[in-house]
């Protein structure tokens, strides 16, 4: 018998509960799932986010949903808030369950467990690139990470290189259901970890799109760095770095208290070699603390001679231009078949005035014109408030979210990552 075309189309669903009850909440949101997918229970892949509240019962988590979906993979991740279509559930307990069709595409799974010792090594190259399943048709590895017990300032680096052909786009997000080693949980299959990570990578007939909102705005000139050490920077442009921080100030006059109202952040250029710089050239690091007796500035990464940055200010009104910005650079494209929204736990309410900024704009983004007699209908699934959107989304709020700019992935802090899933060549 023929396929049908809907059996050959990459399909998504999201299903979400905030029943405190764990095996409840995992029914509900299976069966919302079921539903959008249209009652085809062939699920290829499902995707976990659940809250504190859930903690203490994920075995019966992850049973539930396996009992019920019977997918062929699944990954979870409890996080501070989940998220589904345009609604965050910050704070409040939460089940989130993206479910994906994905005809002829390639699912591998894995646990660091499975990662070989990271010493630079072509033979470890090459035993990392097996264990994400790095090829050449390789378009999109998802990783979960435990903050307090993974060495992401190597990791990530390493799955960049891991890539072959620089294919296959890194992505992911830092549990944030706990603030202490240990307390965090994720899950594999039929595993439960509480530390390390989990990941799938897909390859095959997909495309995927990720943007990174870093939610900042530049201002003053760029410096170079001509002395620093580690995390310090001492001289820029051969002056101490407080000084020539201290004058960029100085040049923005009753603006600078509000700048710094909202933070001090660096942005040190990725590609050295362009000529000219846009906002999307700089990686967006907080200065983390200052040494006066040697004129120095700390920031949240390495520096090295030689590298451009510049300074940086992060407030709700440029979290919301630069978000926006992005998306609408992506409305160009066809509409996605699904959306991952990986956010920091610091944006939400803590950022913005608005309840659901982020989720509100990822789902506004691709929505289409929703007919009256549409949504008077009976049985119309609600997200907060909201119909249910055109493109399926869910996610959660994250202790650090891993995606790319310009062309390679980082952990980022305060930022907005967004994973577009979409038919090929689209």
């Amino acid at each position: 018998m023929q396929a049908s075309s809907s059996q050959l189309e990459i399909r998504t669903a999201v299903g979400v509960s905030g029943n405190p009850d764990t095996v409840h909440a995992a029914r509900t949101a299976c069966e919302q799932c079921v539903e959008g997918l249209g009652g085809q229970s062939e699920i290829d892949l499902a995707l976990v986010f659940f809250s504190p509240h859930h903690l203490t019962s994920v075995s019966q988590l992850s049973a539930t949903i396996r009992r019920r979906l019977s997918p062929r993979h699944v990954i979870g991740v409890g996080a501070e808030s989940v998220i589904a279509g345009s609604t965050e559930y910050e704070r409040a307990p939460g089940v989130s369950i993206m479910a994906l069709r994905l005809p002829g595409v390639t699912i591998k799974p894995f646990t660091s467990e499975q990662f070989p010792a990271s010493d630079d090594s072509a033979e470890s190259l090459f035993m990392l690139r097996d264990v994400i399943g790095a090829s050449e048709d390789l378009r999109f590895t998802l990783l979960f990470a435990d903050p307090f017990s993974i060495p992401l300032v190597r990791l990530i680096p390493d799955l960049n290189r891991a890539r072959v052909g620089g294919n296959g786009l890194v992505f992911g997000g830092l549990a944030s259901a706990a603030a202490t080693p240990g307390g965090n949980a994720l899950f594999y299959q039929d595993m439960i970890v509480k530390s390390g990570a989990v990941g799938v990578s897909l390859a095959g007939p997909l495309r995927v799109d990720a943007v990174v909102s870093q939610g900042c705005k530049p201002f003053g000139s760029t410096h170079i760095i001509t002395r620093c050490k580690g995390n310090l920077i001492f001289e820029l442009g051969g002056k101490p770095a407080i000084e020539a921080v201290q004058n960029s100030l100085n040049e923005q006059g009753d603006a600078r208290h509000r700048l710094l109202a909202g933070g001090l952040f660096i942005g040190r250029v990725i590609d050295e070699y362009k000529s000219r710089f846009g906002r999307d050239d700089f990686l967006i690091r907080k200065v983390i603390g200052v040494r006066p007796e040697e004129g120095a500035i700390a920031i949240a990464d390495f520096v090295r001679v030689g590298q451009t940055i510049r300074l940086f200010t992060r407030d709700a009104v440029a979290a919301d231009e630069d978000l926006g910005m992005l998306l609408d650079q992506q409305k160009l494209y066809s509409k996605p078949k699904g959306a991952l929204l990986i956010t920091c736990n610091s944006r939400g309410r803590r950022m913005f005035k608005e309840r659901h900024h982020d989720a509100a704009a990822v789902v506004r983004a691709f929505r289409g014109p929703v007919a009256g007699e549409e949504l008077s209908k009976p049985g119309t699934p609600y997200y907060g408030g909201s119909p249910a959107p055109d493109v399926p989304l869910a996610g959660f709020f994250a202790s650090g979210e891993i995606g790319p700019v310009s062309g390679n992935s980082f952990v980022h802090g305060q930022s907005a990552a967004v994973a577009l899933i979409r038919t090929p060549d689209s």
